[in-house]
């Protein structure tokens, strides 16, 4: 029995020896943002277990709240229950401290060696963004013991306007999900909270002098099903936040170091509102809270010195609750018809002198009227004004800040005017964009592609802007507008992980960016959004397919691709890919039709499947050059795109299936390599009307055999669309008696003048194209 008893000692012994080794992870710095500088030393690694303290200062209450984040963080990854403490520990210790010296008050450093781990900031921000850098360097499981490596980090964001919007009025979400999403920003080095918080669609913040407005303004009586379909839910909707909410959302915000930057929409976007007070209207009503989605005729009065005394209290009251330097007034999609027949705005426009001239309407300067009187009253307030880039129509107030949306135009003509300018263009940073183009498999959202790898090629700094205008721009935002995001779970679906691509953006140096190692760091990032239970977008375990086409050889070259080169297997004969069918090695070479699947393999399952379906003509994979040129964003794939064999499904114009002319056609000439009968041209077209997306209003073809003299084969015009026109794909064909050619010349003529029915009437529209094929 004692020696049972001594070995059975002796077994125990040895397993408590090995078992924390087993069981030992490891800490890498490596993380999403990439700080500036990672550093192994030889200093010593240092052991994190349940021993371990955390210290901070006496009496520093910000640091003493991060103390308590990072012990809860270490308790969530690791399963390790860690105190706090502000006795000064000389081992076994992770210090927190905020006296840096560094001209950036957000910087931070992390030494490790055997005894300590110091986090020291330049303030309490720059504390707080070394102990996410702590967080997301450690492993994710439960563990007895987490070494980190001796290493020293030195980080610092590029930019001080970090930020991320989102919209609450078109479908409300509850002060708990308000605050996890708070933590979602904090988790990706966010610093600025746009908050949306009133539209046509719904008033949601409380304003105690106009009770009315959350009474009737915050609920809507039933919601457009879909893309405005006509048919409507007949469900009330409604929600609204109280001025308590909010005062607790600001606080909890501000712990994390996040400005909350709240959002009252004028003179636009204020059905709402109008529903609640009628007589800040031009027509005095009756208004309800609008049931669909877009742009409304119905917009504040601004002839009503009603109105302006309406803006001004609304206006104390926020800046009441939210501390934040500056107050966003919207000043976007601001339809004038209601003013041009307004008496009172006519009045207005009399009284204050607001002329045509060549730049601005009359009624583009009462905006600028409107917005300059929020603006000075803000800064009455001690507060500044932040507009969206419509406001630069009319002329801009004096000290606001444009955040440039529809593309990066109006930034650029701030930024030249000594604004201060936060990028936030649609094609980049519009997260309700759909992140897959594989829509079947995707939530409903408002349209467009913006994958992960689109966000992470941003850059907000333009190349146009002289050194000297570079400064104004502080920053970049991704905007979230929940036309179609219903739920809080959505929220989370379309904003992870672009989310992390932002952070990169403007968190890295532009030398930093390595889109390759940056979706290797993502992973364990995404390590973290399964911990929290975010429900991540897993679209970007997809395999990826890149298109190359070989004119030399007249076929099309097909890369496949995962994030984490998990093995891929494919069919080219329309099959269903398993475990069994061929598994990818190098590019695929494709030179007749067939129908491309692939999926990729994981010890959990298979990913969705992507599909291309190849059609071979006599044009494809032949050199194509384009006479006349797409316009510099809707370039995509380039010319070759109109020859690579596959077809566009659907008008999600953004998608890299399709190019787009403005103000110019598509006129290009392809090469068959050889003379041969042809007789037949077709093109797709695609038609988003409210994009500006119009149907061609000629199609021609001509032929040669040398590539100088061009004959006639065909031509036919189009009409032009009506307001009822179909958004849809449509193909246009052309049949001539069969000719012999080499070359084939193509000509698509766009709409050069938009009809009068549409709002961009008088502009150039879009004429977007896929494949030429030719028989």
């Amino acid at each position: 029995m004692k020696l049972f008893a001594k070995t059975a000692v002796f077994i125990a012994t040895l397993l408590c020896t090995i078992v924390p080794k087993l069981q030992a992870q490891s800490a890498n710095f490596h993380i999403v943002p990439l700080p500036k500088v990672v550093r192994s030393t030889q200093t010593g690694d240092f052991t994190l277990n349940a021993r371990t303290l955390i210290c901070y200062p006496q009496g520093n209450k910000q640091l003493k709240q991060q103390a308590t984040m990072l012990a809860n963080y270490i308790k969530q990854a690791t399963g390790l229950q860690l105190s706090t403490t502000t006795l000064a520990a000389q081992r076994n210790c992770i210090k927190l401290s905020s006296v840096l010296r560094h001209t950036n008050p957000e910087a931070y450093t992390i030494r490790v060696n055997s005894d300590m781990v110091f986090v020291d900031g330049a303030s309490a921000a720059g504390c707080f963004y070394g102990v996410q850098t702590l967080r997301k360097a450690l492993p994710t499981g439960v563990a007895q013991q987490v070494l980190i490596p001796a290493t020293e980090v030195n980080d610092w964001p590029r930019f001080s306007y970090r930020g991320a919007h989102l919209d609450v009025a078109r479908h409300f979400v509850t002060a708990d999900s308000v605050r996890r999403f708070i933590d979602m920003l904090a988790l990706h080095n966010i610093n600025r909270f746009h908050w949306h918080l009133t539209d046509d669609q719904g008033w949601r913040i409380e304003i105690k002098k106009y009770p009315l407005l959350t009474k009737i303004g915050a609920r809507r009586a039933q919601t457009v099903i879909g893309h405005n379909s006509g048919q409507y839910d007949g469900t009330p909707y409604g929600g609204y936040y109280t001025q308590k909410d909010i005062k607790d959302i600001v606080r909890y915000a501000a712990e994390r170091h996040i400005t909350i930057i709240p959002e009252i929409d004028m003179p636009g976007h204020m059905q709402a509102a109008l529903a609640a007070y009628p007589e800040l209207g031009c027509t005095g009503g009756p208004y309800q809270v609008w049931q669909q989605w877009g742009v409304t005729d119905s917009v504040l009065c601004v002839g009503n010195d009603k109105t302006l005394h309406f803006i001004d209290d609304v206006l104390n009251e926020v800046v009441a609750l939210f501390p934040s330097e500056y107050i966003h007034i919207g000043g976007d999609e601001c339809p004038k018809t209601m003013w041009k027949r307004c008496p009172k705005c006519q009045a207005r426009i009399a009284a204050e002198h607001l002329q045509t001239d060549g730049r601005h309407t009359a009624e583009e300067r009462l905006q600028s009227f409107l917005i300059r009187h929020a603006e000075q009253h803000l800064n009455q307030l001690g507060r500044q004004m932040i507009g969206w880039d419509e406001t630069l129509e009319g002329g801009l107030a004096p000290n606001a800040t444009v955040m440039s949306w529809r593309g990066e135009g109006g930034g650029i003509e701030a930024a030249r005017l000594k604004h201060k300018v936060i990028m936030t263009p649609n094609t980049y940073l519009y997260f309700d964009y759909y992140q897959s183009a594989d829509k079947a498999h995707e939530p409903e959202a408002i349209g467009g592609y913006l994958p992960l790898q689109h966000v992470y090629s941003y850059e907000p700094v333009p190349r146009s802007l002289a050194p000297d205008e570079q400064r104004y721009i502080i920053g970049a935002q991704a905007n979230l507008w929940t036309e179609y995001i219903k739920t809080f779970k959505q929220v989370e679906y379309m904003e992870l992980p672009r989310l992390a691509a932002l952070s990169e953006v403007l968190w890295c140096d532009t030398g930093q960016k390595d889109y390759g190692q940056f979706v290797t760091r993502l992973q364990r990032l995404i390590d973290t959004y399964r911990l929290q239970g975010y429900n991540f977008a897993k679209v970007i375990y997809n395999v990826g397919v890149t298109l190359a086409t070989d004119t030399t050889n007249h076929c099309i070259r097909a890369t496949l691709s995962t994030i984490d080169n998990a093995p891929i297997h494919y069919t080219l004969d329309g099959t269903m890919p398993t475990t069994a069918s061929p598994c990818y090695a190098e590019p695929l070479r494709i030179s007749a039709p067939c129908q491309l699947r692939a999926a990729a393999f994981r010890p959990w399952g298979a990913t969705h499947e992507v599909q291309r379906t190849f059609n071979f003509n006599k044009a494809t994979a032949c050199p194509i050059t384009l006479l006349q040129q797409p316009h510099p964003k809707q370039v995509y794939g380039g010319a070759t795109l109109l020859v690579d064999g596959l077809t566009a499904s659907d008008t999600n114009y953004a998608s890299g299936r399709w190019i787009g002319f403005c103000g110019n056609d598509l006129e290009a000439v392809i090469d068959l390599g050889s003379v041969m009968p042809i007789s037949r041209a077709s093109i797709n077209t695609c038609v988003e009307k409210g994009y500006w997306l119009f149907d061609a209003r000629r199609f021609e073809v001509s032929a040669s055999a040398d590539g100088h003299t061009f004959a006639p084969l065909a031509a036919e015009d189009y009409p032009a669309l009506t307001e009822q026109s179909p958004n849809q794909i449509n193909t246009h064909t052309l049949q001539f008696a069969t000719t012999a050619a080499r070359y084939v010349k193509v000509k698509v003529v766009s709409e050069h003048t938009i009809p009068a029915w549409h709002p961009g009437h008088g502009n150039p529209g879009f004429v977007f194209v896929d494949e030429i094929a030719v028989f």
